[in-house]
């Protein structure tokens, strides 16, 4: 195995036992492994887990296990991680946090020693200070989707969110709204709902229009929760003539919604969403949203993660993405064609 490798057969030992602190980078880890694969080597798991300490596990965070239920970015999100991290003969512990109402309840993964690295998504912010310990213990740990101040010493995969939603918002001003809804995915207790707030305030600053509290709503991950916001928006007040959703599965919801009071879309109400998850393109009408891609995103936190794992530590703490605008029927034209 070692000669088909084109290493020593210590380093042979060290990757298959996972020995950690040893300097093998991600490269010579992988062709160990497919040279593994190659010639039928199957570890004994239980065996290596006591030689080295290792469990050959790693955890992937969410924050509830209802949005599973519902949401169509995690699952993506997931294959990304689970995809990345089976390569590299890790398994995946897939952990909601159940019990919200116990900051810091995954801790007790690392504590028992059941996992050799966490991967966190979208928790709350009552989580930060138990993550910021993690990262000074030097725990392996990736949050995804965030590169925000509170997160300074934690290595982190995100997109430019807030830049990604001033760019839906400027999108829909350019178009000529003014009365521009928007409703958060979640409540703003979660870092990702506040930085697309900010994202959409900073646009409509931009061109001079105030937020009306009024235009503002908070829904909880499904199409239904969207579809509840919107009809609570409409109730207080009539008049606007756009939205930017937090996530395409709200903004699903919310134009149902849109349907039933007798709006259309575009017509009446111009719609953009976030994510641009699969079903997006065969809405009617196809919906205009950002294009986030969580596979990816999964893939280059699995693999972040491995290299920390590894004993790696990369001088880049925050990787971000640029979030292309995808636009479809659903913002429709500008209102002054509409009105011609």
């Amino acid at each position: 195995m070692a000669k088909l490798a084109g290493v020593s057969r210590t380093t042979v030992s060290f990757v298959l036992n996972d020995v950690q602190q040893m300097g093998i980078s991600v490269e010579t880890r992988d062709r160990v492994l497919l040279a593994a694969r190659q010639l039928g080597y199957v570890p004994n798991a239980a065996a290596r887990s006591l030689v080295s300490g290792a469990t050959g596990t790693v955890a992937m965070i969410v924050p509830h296990n209802e949005h599973l239920q519902v949401d169509a970015f995690i699952p993506q999100m997931l294959a990304g991680v689970n995809e990345t991290c089976h390569a590299h003969g890790y398994k995946v512990l897939f952990e909601p946090l159940v019990e919200a109402s116990r900051p810091g309840g995954f801790l007790d993964l690392v504590d028992s020693r059941r996992i050799d690295g966490m991967i966190v998504l979208n928790v709350p912010r009552a989580e930060d200070v138990h993550l910021a310990h993690l990262a000074a213990e030097g725990f392996p740990l990736v949050v995804l989707g965030s590169n925000l101040d509170q997160h300074a010493g934690i290595y982190s995969i995100d997109v430019e969110t807030r830049e990604a939603a001033r760019t839906a918002t400027r999108h829909l001003l350019a178009l000529g709204h003014r009365r521009i809804m928007h409703i958060g995915f979640a409540s703003d207790e979660f870092h990702g709902v506040s930085e697309r707030l900010y994202g959409y305030r900073d646009a409509l600053r931009e061109y001079g229009v105030e937020a009306n509290p009024a235009w503002i709503a908070y829904a909880n991950y499904s199409a239904r929760s969207g579809y509840e916001a919107m009809q609570t928006m409409l109730a207080r007040e009539r008049g606007m003539t756009a939205l930017f959703a937090g996530n395409d599965t709200i903004a699903f919801g919310a134009i149902a919604a849109l349907r039933d009071a007798g709006l259309r879309v575009p017509e009446d109400v111009a719609v953009v969403g976030y994510d641009d998850i699969p079903l997006a393109a065969y809405a009617s009408p196809p919906l205009t949203t950002m294009r986030t891609l969580p596979f990816e995103q999964g893939c280059a936190s699995a693999t972040l993660l491995l290299r920390l794992m590894a004993g790696e530590r990369p001088a880049q703490l925050h990787s971000t993405g640029a979030v292309p605008l995808i636009v479809r029927a659903s913002c429709g034209k500008s209102l002054e064609a509409v009105h011609d």
